[in-house]
C-alpha cells in the first residue's frame, strides 16, 4: 500500500509545521511500514538548529518515525480519527548520523508486538543505505475530545 500526503492528512492530526512524514511507501499489516520525508532547507527548525550548519533534530527523526507508526496502527487496524497517537516510550534511541537539507529520510518500522492497545515497534531510519537513527517505539490511543 502506497500512501501521499493527502492520505497521510486524512489519518493524522498533525499540521505544518509538524507533519514530519510525505509518503507511506508500504505497509504490510501485522509486520512493518515504510514512510519517507524529503528534508528541506525551508525546515522552521533550521533556522536555530544550527545557523550555518543546519542539521534535522534527532527528537524529530523520533517524531517522524513515530508518525509513520500511528499510520500503519490508524490503517492496519482500523482506528478511526476520532482517536490521537499518544507516545508511551522510547527506549534505545541512538543517532548515527547528522540528517541534512537534501536528504531523503527513510523510516523503516517492524511492528514488535501489540498487546491492550499498546504498539511497539523497532524503528530505523536511513538516508540512502546509511542507518542515521533508531528507536524502540511505544505508542497507543486516546480519544481525540478528551481533555
Amino acid at each position: 500500500m502506497v500512501m501521499d500526503i493527502h492520505d497521510i492528512m486524512k489519518l493524522l492530526p498533525h499540521r505544518y509545521p509538524f507533519l514530519l512524514v510525505d509518503r507511506i511507501d508500504l505497509l504490510e499489516p501485522g509486520v512493518r511500514v515504510v514512510g519517507t520525508k524529503n528534508v528541506t532547507i525551508n525546515e522552521p527548525f533550521f533556522q536555530g538548529h544550527f545557523p550555518g550548519h543546519p542539521i534535522m533534530p534527532g527528537v524529530l527523526i523520533i517524531e517522524a518515525m513515530a508518525q509513520v507508526g500511528g499510520v500503519y496502527a490508524m490503517v492496519s487496524d482500523k482506528i478511526g480519527t476520532d482517536r490521537v497517537t499518544y507516545f508511551a516510550g522510547i527506549d534505545n534511541a541512538r543517532f548515527r548520523k547528522p540528517v541534512r537539507p537534501g536528504d531523503v529520510l527513510r523510516m523503516e518500522l517492524e511492528l514488535a508486538n501489540c498487546k491492550r492497545g499498546l504498539y511497539c515497534f523497532k524503528g530505523r531510519a536511513f538516508v540512502g543505505d546509511t542507518l542515521v537513527a533508531e528507536a524502540d517505539l511505544k505508542a497507543t490511543f486516546a480519544d481525540r475530545n478528551v481533555g
